[in-house]
Protein backbone atom coordinates (compact mmCIF):
# COMPACT_ATOMS: atom_id res chain seq x y z
CA UNK A 1 0.00 0.00 0.00
CA UNK A 2 1.47 3.36 -0.94
CA UNK A 3 -0.60 5.99 0.44
CA UNK A 4 -0.22 9.79 -0.57
CA UNK A 5 -1.33 12.05 2.36
CA UNK A 6 -2.38 15.75 2.70
CA UNK A 7 -1.30 16.63 6.04
CA UNK A 8 -3.03 20.13 5.52
CA UNK A 9 -0.77 23.90 6.85
CA UNK A 10 1.09 20.98 9.07
CA UNK A 11 -0.86 21.15 12.39
CA UNK A 12 -2.19 18.56 13.87
CA UNK A 13 -5.64 19.78 14.70
CA UNK A 14 -5.95 20.45 10.86
CA UNK A 15 -5.21 17.15 9.46
CA UNK A 16 -8.02 14.16 8.40
CA UNK A 17 -8.33 11.26 10.62
CA UNK A 18 -7.50 9.28 7.61
CA UNK A 19 -4.49 11.35 7.45
CA UNK A 20 -3.10 10.80 10.70
CA UNK A 21 -4.34 6.80 10.39
CA UNK A 22 -2.27 6.42 7.47
CA UNK A 23 0.89 7.59 8.86
CA UNK A 24 0.17 5.80 12.01
CA UNK A 25 -0.38 2.26 9.72
CA UNK A 26 3.00 2.88 7.43
CA UNK A 27 6.12 0.95 8.07
CA UNK A 28 7.51 4.14 6.11
CA UNK A 29 7.36 7.86 5.77
CA UNK A 30 8.42 9.94 3.01
CA UNK A 31 8.32 13.40 1.97
CA UNK A 32 10.31 16.48 1.82
CA UNK A 33 12.32 17.10 4.97
CA UNK A 34 10.24 20.26 6.31
CA UNK A 35 6.83 18.54 5.78
CA UNK A 36 8.29 15.03 7.50
CA UNK A 37 9.28 17.16 10.16
CA UNK A 38 5.57 18.82 10.69
CA UNK A 39 4.61 15.19 11.77
CA UNK A 40 7.38 13.96 13.50
CA UNK A 41 5.33 13.03 17.25
CA UNK A 42 3.32 10.22 14.41
CA UNK A 43 6.85 8.81 12.93
CA UNK A 44 8.08 7.18 15.92
CA UNK A 45 9.91 3.79 15.36
CA UNK A 46 9.30 4.09 11.69
CA UNK A 47 11.56 4.15 8.91
CA UNK A 48 11.94 7.64 7.60
CA UNK A 49 13.42 8.70 3.87
CA UNK A 50 13.76 12.48 3.41
CA UNK A 51 14.77 14.83 0.44
CA UNK A 52 15.50 18.18 0.50
CA UNK A 53 13.65 21.14 -1.89
CA UNK A 54 13.53 19.94 -5.60
CA UNK A 55 14.02 15.99 -4.87
CA UNK A 56 10.40 15.53 -5.93
CA UNK A 57 11.35 12.79 -8.01
CA UNK A 58 13.90 11.16 -5.94
CA UNK A 59 11.52 10.34 -3.01
CA UNK A 60 8.58 9.99 -5.15
CA UNK A 61 10.17 6.79 -6.59
CA UNK A 62 11.94 5.67 -3.19
CA UNK A 63 8.39 5.61 -2.24
CA UNK A 64 7.60 3.41 -4.72
CA UNK A 65 10.51 1.32 -4.34
CA UNK A 66 8.96 0.94 -0.76
CA UNK A 67 5.57 -0.15 -2.26
CA UNK A 68 6.69 -2.31 -4.53
CA UNK A 69 8.96 -4.46 -2.15
CA UNK A 70 5.94 -5.11 -0.30
CA UNK A 71 6.30 -2.11 2.73
CA UNK A 72 3.32 0.20 3.52
CA UNK A 73 4.40 3.42 2.23
CA UNK A 74 3.30 6.86 3.53
CA UNK A 75 4.39 9.73 1.04
CA UNK A 76 3.67 12.85 2.77
CA UNK A 77 2.44 16.44 0.74
CA UNK A 78 1.55 19.43 2.92
CA UNK A 79 -1.83 20.70 2.00
CA UNK A 80 -3.74 18.56 -0.05
CA UNK A 81 -1.59 16.07 -2.00
CA UNK A 82 -3.83 16.37 -5.29
CA UNK A 83 -3.56 19.93 -4.82
CA UNK A 84 0.41 20.71 -6.53
CA UNK A 85 1.14 18.01 -4.54
CA UNK A 86 2.83 14.69 -5.38
CA UNK A 87 0.12 12.61 -5.87
CA UNK A 88 0.21 12.88 -9.89
CA UNK A 89 3.43 12.11 -9.81
CA UNK A 90 3.64 8.98 -8.24
CA UNK A 91 0.71 7.58 -9.76
CA UNK A 92 2.76 8.10 -13.38
CA UNK A 93 5.54 6.22 -11.69
CA UNK A 94 3.56 3.43 -10.60
CA UNK A 95 2.24 3.09 -14.49
CA UNK A 96 3.57 -0.01 -14.82
CA UNK A 97 2.96 -1.31 -11.21
CA UNK A 98 -0.92 -2.21 -10.39
CA UNK A 99 -0.14 -4.66 -7.97
CA UNK A 100 0.68 -1.83 -6.17
CA UNK A 101 -2.35 -0.45 -4.20
CA UNK A 102 -2.90 3.16 -3.93
CA UNK A 103 -4.99 5.90 -2.21
CA UNK A 104 -5.10 9.98 -2.19
CA UNK A 105 -5.49 10.92 1.44
CA UNK A 106 -6.79 14.78 0.63
CA UNK A 107 -5.74 17.73 2.95
CA UNK A 108 -6.87 20.88 3.40
CA UNK A 109 -4.96 23.11 0.98
CA UNK A 110 -3.50 26.58 1.59
CA UNK A 111 -6.43 28.18 -0.34
CA UNK A 112 -8.78 27.15 2.44
CA UNK A 113 -6.16 27.17 5.44
CA UNK A 114 -5.53 30.73 4.36
CA UNK A 115 -9.05 32.02 3.29
CA UNK A 116 -10.23 31.20 6.90
CA UNK A 117 -7.26 32.91 8.59
CA UNK A 118 -8.69 35.84 6.16
CA UNK A 119 -11.88 35.65 6.79
CA UNK A 120 -14.16 34.13 3.82
CA UNK A 121 -12.59 35.33 0.41
CA UNK A 122 -13.65 31.85 -1.76
CA UNK A 123 -17.14 32.16 -1.17
CA UNK A 124 -17.51 33.12 -5.13
CA UNK A 125 -15.86 31.33 -7.81
CA UNK A 126 -11.81 31.92 -7.39
CA UNK A 127 -9.16 30.52 -9.45
CA UNK A 128 -6.12 29.21 -7.93
CA UNK A 129 -2.36 30.22 -10.00
CA UNK A 130 1.32 29.68 -8.89
CA UNK A 131 3.92 32.09 -10.11
CA UNK A 132 6.38 29.34 -9.90
CA UNK A 133 7.96 28.74 -12.88
CA UNK A 134 9.54 25.76 -12.37
CA UNK A 135 7.85 23.23 -13.87
CA UNK A 136 5.69 26.06 -16.25
CA UNK A 137 6.62 28.74 -18.46
CA UNK A 138 6.06 31.69 -17.33
CA UNK A 139 4.68 32.92 -20.59
CA UNK A 140 1.81 30.59 -19.88
CA UNK A 141 1.54 31.79 -16.40
CA UNK A 142 0.96 35.10 -18.01
CA UNK A 143 -1.74 33.69 -20.04
CA UNK A 144 -3.49 32.30 -17.12
CA UNK A 145 -3.49 35.32 -15.04
CA UNK A 146 -4.84 37.33 -17.66
CA UNK A 147 -7.45 35.09 -18.26
CA UNK A 148 -8.69 34.98 -14.39
CA UNK A 149 -8.23 38.47 -13.95
CA UNK A 150 -10.80 39.51 -16.84
CA UNK A 151 -13.10 36.98 -16.11
CA UNK A 152 -13.21 38.69 -12.49
CA UNK A 153 -11.90 35.37 -10.50
CA UNK A 154 -10.66 35.75 -7.45
CA UNK A 155 -7.15 34.36 -7.43
CA UNK A 156 -5.32 32.66 -4.83
CA UNK A 157 -1.25 32.27 -5.91
CA UNK A 158 1.25 29.98 -4.58
CA UNK A 159 4.62 30.52 -4.69
CA UNK A 160 4.26 34.21 -5.26
CA UNK A 161 8.12 34.65 -4.63
CA UNK A 162 11.54 33.34 -3.64
CA UNK A 163 15.53 34.78 -3.76
CA UNK A 164 15.41 34.44 -7.57
CA UNK A 165 11.84 35.57 -8.35
CA UNK A 166 11.57 38.61 -6.09
CA UNK A 167 9.89 40.59 -8.84
CA UNK A 168 7.13 37.99 -10.22
CA UNK A 169 4.57 38.85 -7.72
CA UNK A 170 4.96 42.57 -9.33
CA UNK A 171 4.75 41.27 -12.63
CA UNK A 172 1.58 39.29 -11.88
CA UNK A 173 -0.04 42.40 -10.00
CA UNK A 174 0.73 44.44 -13.01
CA UNK A 175 -1.08 41.97 -15.31
CA UNK A 176 -4.02 42.12 -12.97
CA UNK A 177 -4.36 45.73 -13.00
CA UNK A 178 -5.07 45.55 -16.25
CA UNK A 179 -8.23 44.15 -15.28
CA UNK A 180 -8.93 45.09 -11.62
CA UNK A 181 -9.26 48.29 -9.85
CA UNK A 182 -6.06 49.11 -7.82
CA UNK A 183 -8.06 49.01 -4.50
CA UNK A 184 -9.26 45.34 -4.92
CA UNK A 185 -9.07 43.48 -1.89
CA UNK A 186 -6.05 41.69 -1.46
CA UNK A 187 -4.85 39.68 1.73
CA UNK A 188 -1.25 37.38 2.85
CA UNK A 189 -0.68 35.03 4.62
CA UNK A 190 2.48 33.31 6.04
CA UNK A 191 3.37 29.99 8.04
CA UNK A 192 -0.57 29.32 7.74
CA UNK A 193 -1.38 27.34 11.21
CA UNK A 194 3.04 27.51 11.97
CA UNK A 195 4.87 29.06 14.19
CA UNK A 196 5.17 32.98 13.19
CA UNK A 197 1.80 32.92 11.38
CA UNK A 198 1.29 36.20 9.94
CA UNK A 199 -1.66 37.90 7.84
CA UNK A 200 -2.80 40.96 6.29
CA UNK A 201 -5.39 42.78 3.88
CA UNK A 202 -4.18 45.23 1.28
CA UNK A 203 -4.73 46.94 -1.60
CA UNK A 204 -3.70 45.30 -5.46
CA UNK A 205 -2.03 48.58 -5.64
CA UNK A 206 0.35 47.83 -2.61
CA UNK A 207 0.43 44.66 -2.98
CA UNK A 208 2.93 45.28 -5.94
CA UNK A 209 5.40 46.34 -3.14
CA UNK A 210 4.79 43.68 -0.67
CA UNK A 211 7.83 40.92 0.06
CA UNK A 212 6.84 37.46 -0.02
CA UNK A 213 8.00 34.53 -0.05
CA UNK A 214 7.50 30.80 -0.82
CA UNK A 215 5.53 30.27 2.81
CA UNK A 216 3.30 33.13 1.73
CA UNK A 217 -0.44 32.61 -0.06
CA UNK A 218 -1.53 35.59 -1.67
CA UNK A 219 -5.52 36.30 -1.85
CA UNK A 220 -6.51 38.88 -4.84
CA UNK A 221 -10.34 39.54 -4.26
CA UNK A 222 -13.11 40.01 -7.12
CA UNK A 223 -14.76 43.65 -7.73
CA UNK A 224 -17.20 42.70 -5.05
CA UNK A 225 -14.72 41.20 -2.36
CA UNK A 226 -14.96 43.77 0.67
CA UNK A 227 -13.27 44.30 4.36
CA UNK A 228 -16.01 43.57 7.08
CA UNK A 229 -14.69 44.40 10.39
CA UNK A 230 -11.10 43.16 9.47
CA UNK A 231 -12.15 40.28 7.95
CA UNK A 232 -11.41 39.74 3.91
CA UNK A 233 -15.03 38.51 2.36
CA UNK A 234 -16.23 38.09 -0.92
CA UNK A 235 -20.30 38.03 -1.32
CA UNK A 236 -21.92 35.75 -3.39
CA UNK A 237 -24.98 37.41 -3.90
CA UNK A 238 -27.49 36.41 -1.01
CA UNK A 239 -29.67 39.04 -0.11
CA UNK A 240 -30.17 39.56 3.23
Amino acid sequence: MLSIVGIGPGGYDDMTVRAVNAIKNADVITGYKLYVDLVRDLTGGKEVFCTEMRGEVERCKKAAEFAISGKNVALISSGDAGIYGMAGLVLKILEDHPEVETEVIPGVSACQSGGAVLGAPLVHDFAVISLSNLLTPWSLIEKRLEAAASADFVIVLYNPGSHKRKDYLSRACDIMLRHKSPETVCGLVKNISRDGETSSITTLERLKSTPVDMLTTVFVGNSQTTVINGKMVTPRGYRI
